[in-house]
């Protein structure tokens, strides 16, 4: 099955948010997924799934530093799913340019979120991006 990039990028992130909601071993994530087929699921959707939750305990300290008036407890579990897959896709996937991987999660947050949690994560994930000494526009 062919996706796009953003439709992996979509895909990804709603596996991600699911599991956000129960004790899921991701296998049974990506079987049920398949089954309701309302989420497509590819070899790279599974690899960037499995990839932030190996990378977990470092995503989430990375969004501790850069949410600065959020604790990672207070911080809605859309909006963490979202900042978890960007930073994520930024940090490790070699094709992603930082300035895309904020584009793209700021893009899924208006689709998913409220316009306040598209700007807070736009603000975290530029922060972050900042302390690479990437900038934004590159």
């Amino acid at each position: 099955m062919s996706l796009s990039r953003r439709n992996i990028r979509e895909s990804a992130f709603l596996l991600i948010y699911e599991k956000s909601f129960g004790n899921y071993k991701l296998d049974e994530l990506f079987n049920i997924a398949e089954e309701s087929e309302n989420i497509k699921v590819n070899d790279e959707v599974k690899k960037i799934v499995k990839g932030v939750f190996e990378h977990l305990e470092e995503l989430d300290n990375i969004i501790s530093q850069f949410s600065q008036k959020r604790s990672i407890e207070r911080i809605p579990k859309i909006n963490l799913s979202i900042l978890r897959l960007a930073i994520y896709e930024a940090k490790y996937s070699e094709n992603v340019p930082v300035n895309v991987a904020i584009s793209e999660a700021v893009a899924i947050a208006e689709k998913y979120a409220f316009d306040t949690d598209a700007k807070f994560i736009n603000g975290a994930l530029g922060a972050y991006s900042r302390s690479e000494g990437v900038s934004i526009n590159e």
